[in-house]
Formats: C-alpha cells, sequence, structure tokens
C-alpha cells in the first residue's frame, strides 16, 4: 500500500513568500501617501469647520450686541484644552470662546488662528500636529507642498487670505 504525503514542498513555500514580498514592496510606499493624504484632508476639513463655526459665532454675537463687525482675529496657541480662545476686538460681556465651543467642541483641542472682516471670518488655519496644518479656504495645503507649512500657522493663513479675496 502507497501513502501519499500532502503539502507544499519548500519550493513552493518560497515561491509564495517572493510574491508576497513584491507585492508588499510595491505597496507600501502607495499606501504611505495614502496616510498623508488623509492627514492633510483631514487638516483642511477641520479648518473648514473651524471657519463655519466661527461665522456662526460671529452671527450670534452680532444678534446679542450688534458689534461682531469689531472682532479681526480668533486664535488658540496651542493644543492643550486649558489654553483659552482668543477674540481680538470682542466686545466685553459676551463669551464668545463658550459660543464657539458651542458649534465646535474640538476648538478647545487645536491650534488655530483665524482673520476677521466685516463681521466674518474670511480665512482659518488650523495646526493638527507639528506637520500637518489647514487652512479654509482649503487649496493652500496640499500633499505637495504641506511640509511648507510645517509648524507655521501664519504662512498658511496669509496664502488662505489671498485666496479668500
Amino acid at each position: 500500500m502507497k501513502t501519499t504525503k500532502k503539502g507544499f514542498t519548500l519550493i513552493e513555500l518560497i515561491v509564495v513568500i517572493a510574491i508576497i514580498g513584491v507585492l508588499a514592496a510595491i505597496l507600501v510606499p502607495s499606501m504611505l501617501g495614502y496616510v498623508k493624504k488623509s492627514k492633510v484632508s483631514s487638516a483642511n476639513s477641520t479648518a473648514s469647520t473651524l471657519q463655519k463655526a466661527i461665522n456662526t459665532t460671529l452671527i450670534e454675537v452680532d444678534e446679542q450686541t450688534q458689534s461682531s463687525g469689531d472682532i479681526t482675529a480668533v486664535s488658540k496657541a496651542d493644543n492643550k484644552s486649558s489654553t483659552a480662545i482668543t477674540f481680538t476686538g470682542a466686545p466685553s460681556g459676551v463669551d464668545c470662546e463658550k459660543k464657539l465651543k458651542n458649534y465646535m467642541e474640538k476648538a478647545k483641542k487645536i491650534a488655530f488662528t483665524a482673520k476677521c472682516e466685516g463681521g466674518a471670518c474670511v480665512a482659518c488655519a488650523v495646526q493638527l500636529d507639528k506637520t500637518y496644518t489647514g487652512t479654509a479656504p482649503s487649496g493652500v495645503v496640499t500633499v505637495d507642498n504641506y511640509k511648507t507649512y510645517s509648524n507655521k500657522m501664519g504662512d498658511a493663513l496669509t496664502e488662505a487670505e489671498k485666496l479668500a479675496s
């Protein structure tokens, strides 16, 4: 009686491992590009959401005091949740920070700067970490140039202002 052994030979296993290695060598670099693209997109999306939240806050301030046009900038220096959000030119007696947090809870956890003119937020730059900065209007920071704006919200805001006007 003849017995047959079932299984793969060593050569078959080596060929399969080689094929998997070639596929991994091709896919890993392209996957890293997707991660960068995703982070840049997330930063730009956060900036857009923040710009809308600031605009809604300015409308609410204007309904309450008719002086949202005096607000020229909104900023938060770092990613610590204990740091205050500063509304430059805000009317006294109005808790603008609380109003903004009502529309965007994440605002207390990110660093950002925004420029306001005539009672509206015209441009906004957000820094999710030291590498990824996003802007609204978007189009300033892309996958190709995101390193240019790393840790430089002011430069990104200036470019976003030019794009907005």
